[in-house]
């Protein structure tokens, strides 16, 4: 038995299938750690959405700010963008079982020392804190107010975390940090204009997971959502977004070993140019 880890998908079916042949995966005795944005973009994430699903005992998925926008979309707060491909679920029969289980996702996930998130943790979260954080928004987008959750949750602000902050401050700064965070200052305020490469970051920015005493650094964090940053693999951190989408390659980490498996976009998925 494995269990694979594998970056952000996006829709790009055709690619994660050679995955998993490349991996020889087995979903009797393996499991996959998806990483979030399972699904927008790619041309087949009705067919990568009804995949997971269809195997949800193989697998463990964290959220990503394009399920999640999927969710928000769905429900009419705002309008789809041009760039989305997720009209073919919006129109599909088993619609409504298929956003539902979106919706009953984890948006972080822990065993043992590892953390699968999709985005990043703000450097003053631990570990544990983190997770019990993750539960507030899982109880919000689980629970029968759901929508209430999904109509406020697009937003920057606030920036920075307080232990204080309440309400839908509070969910939505958890939502953003785990969901969209790539760079931020010492002090943990997040800069969400930045996709770009290491060398790029503005002048009083960190990547997340380089910020000096950050408190979660005794845990193994895999995670996706920067394909401008490409793969990295540090002996506490993954990270497993390698810009299929954009014509890049789509990658899977063996949990058991570190060892990374890779495959090329397939011609299938309609790359699109090469973009953070």
């Amino acid at each position: 038995m494995s269990t694979y880890a594998i970056g952000d998908i996006q829709g790009c079916y055709h690619s994660f299938l050679s995955l998993l042949d490349a991996i020889q995966f087995d979903p009797t005795t393996d499991k996959l750690w998806l990483v979030g944005d399972l699904i927008n973009r790619g041309s087949g994430s009705l067919e990568t959405l009804r995949w997971a699903k269809a195997h949800e005992s193989s697998v463990i998925m964290v959220l990503g700010n394009h399920d999640l926008h999927a969710l928000v979309v769905a429900e009419g707060y705002v309008r789809a963008h041009r760039s989305d491909t997720l009209q073919p679920i919006f129109d599909a029969p088993d619609r409504q079982e298929l956003l539902d289980w979106l919706r009953f996702r984890p948006i972080i996930h822990g065993d043992g020392d590892l953390l699968m998130v999709h985005a990043g943790l703000l450097p003053q979260w631990q570990a544990e804190e983190a997770l019990a954080l993750g539960r507030e928004v899982e109880d919000a987008l689980r629970g029968d107010l759901y929508q209430d959750f999904l109509a406020q949750m697009y937003g920057n602000y606030p920036l920075q975390w307080r232990d204080d902050l309440q309400g839908m401050d509070r969910l939505r700064m958890i939502t953003n940090a785990m969901t969209r965070l790539r760079v931020c200052s010492v002090d943990g305020e997040m800069d969400f204009h930045f996709k770009g490469e290491l060398a790029d970051i503005p002048a009083g920015n960190l990547p997340w997971f380089d910020v000096p005493a950050r408190h979660s650094v005794d845990a193994t964090i895999i995670f996706g959502h920067w394909s401008a940053l490409g793969l990295q693999q540090r002996d506490n951190l993954y990270a497993l977004d390698t810009g299929c989408l954009w014509g890049g390659r789509l990658t899977a980490l063996r949990l058991e070993d570190r060892q990374t498996f890779q495959v090329e976009c397939h011609p299938a998925d309609a790359p699109r140019r090469i973009k953070a």
